[in-house]
């Protein structure tokens, strides 16, 4: 099975893969992994006043500082991971990478943990990669 790990260094990414680690039918050397990470465009006026290269290094950095916890956690447990960063709104770039070519199977990904009023007043990553996504979500809260 190709399994997507949606991460983003957040306490739920740390109880995402403490499940998947505490589950050997879904973290086995029998699956293939591919953590995903998404960084949220810097806003228009930053960019603009930043150099390429700059705004670059930025998001490597921010991706790097989320991915290589991750990366150290799988290879523990004697797991390799691919990874993939992207730049864009998070939610439905997740749903986009997920749904691909139906490259994946499924998606493992933290929730917040929101009540169903907050979701419904500010609307939430995982509500709308939910709804966005055409492979089965698992969402570990």
């Amino acid at each position: 099975m190709n399994i997507l790990l949606a991460v983003d260094g957040s306490p739920f990414t740390k109880k995402m893969l403490a499940y998947l680690a505490a589950h050997e039918e879904l973290l086995g050397t029998s699956h293939h992994y591919t953590a995903l990470t998404v960084q949220p465009p810097l806003p228009a006026h930053a960019r603009a006043s930043l150099s390429k290269e700059l705004v670059e290094e930025y998001y490597e950095d921010e991706n790097q500082k989320v991915l290589d916890p991750v990366v150290k956690f799988m290879a523990t447990k004697g797991v390799a991971l691919q990874t993939i960063s992207k730049v864009g709104y998070i939610a439905e770039t997740i749903a986009e990478v997920a749904s691909q070519d139906k490259q994946f199977d499924l998606l493992v990904m933290g929730s917040h943990g929101h009540g169903a009023l907050a979701t419904l007043v500010m609307g939430s990553v995982t509500t709308k990669v939910l709804a966005q996504s055409t492979v089965p979500v698992l969402i570990v809260r």
